[in-house]
């Protein structure tokens, strides 16, 4: 059977979600595959991850399947794989999907969060979960510009060299910005991304905050699709993937 996994994990102590050449390298998905072998006894099983998160990136909602044979109970594969894992990584749920499902051809929407912390002074518990901007960041402004992602849009600008994709296109349906104290989070929510768009977007918006860029010019930023004219890649820390939503019965 086809099993779908939601897997959090804290990304701090990895190089990634994707398994890399060398086994020597520490990845989500490799810890995971080590796992998921020892549970069901499969030195063969391999798992197809849906997004391949950067190294230090966090996920609550990342997804992967495999193709195994078994009678442990869906409900009962997260605890049942819970000795078998580090600290850092949780499989939240199992539910069989069809054979034909793909995690990352079948994703309709993802949301990532990016998160900083906006303070006088740094706080230790944030320093692995956000990224520290000590000026004042203006959220009303920050506001103003993030409306101007939202719809279909050539996104070249917000994309970091490297890329091999096909097409710089893609849809957002929902990008703001929330202040809780000194806690100040970027959601966007879209069809899919880019490499490093999001925390490109976020670097692009802090600059906004800042009073660095106004936010009426970020309409302009991506219709130029020039990588120079948007701000910075913000550090990966602050990124987290929150969801992965699929059309499932």
């Amino acid at each position: 059977m086809r099993i779908l996994l939601t897997v959090a994990y804290d990304g701090t102590n990895y190089s990634g979600w994707q398994k890399q050449k060398s086994p020597s390298v520490p990845t989500v998905e490799g810890e995971l595959e080590k796992a998921l072998r020892q549970l069901f006894r499969d030195e063969a099983l391999e798992c197809i991850g849906a997004s391949r998160t950067d190294a230090g990136v966090h996920a609550l909602g990342q997804r992967a399947v495999i193709d195994v044979e078994t009678s442990i109970p869906m409900e009962k594969i997260p605890l049942a794989i819970a000795p078998f894992l580090p600290e850092d990584i949780v499989v939240t749920k199992a539910e069989e999907v069809p054979a034909t499902f793909h995690p990352r051809f079948d994703c309709v929407k993802k949301t990532y969060e990016y998160r900083f912390w906006n303070g006088a002074m740094k706080n230790p518990k944030e320093r692995l979960y956000s990224a520290y901007v000590r000026t004042p960041l203006d959220v009303g402004k920050m506001n103003e510009g993030a409306k101007a992602f939202v719809g279909e849009h050539d996104f070249a600008a917000f994309c970091a060299a490297g890329s091999s994709v096909s097409s710089t296109v893609r849809r957002i349906f929902d990008c703001h910005v929330e202040q809780d104290g000194a806690a100040v989070k970027i959601l966007v929510t879209g069809d899919g991304f880019l490499y490093n768009m999001v925390r490109i977007i976020a670097g692009t918006l802090m600059a906004v905050g800042l009073g660095k860029i106004p936010p009426e010019e970020i309409g302009q930023i991506i219709a130029g699709r020039d990588r120079r004219r948007a701000g910075v890649t913000a550090e990966p820390q602050g990124l987290t993937l929150q969801e992965i939503y699929y059309d499932l019965p």
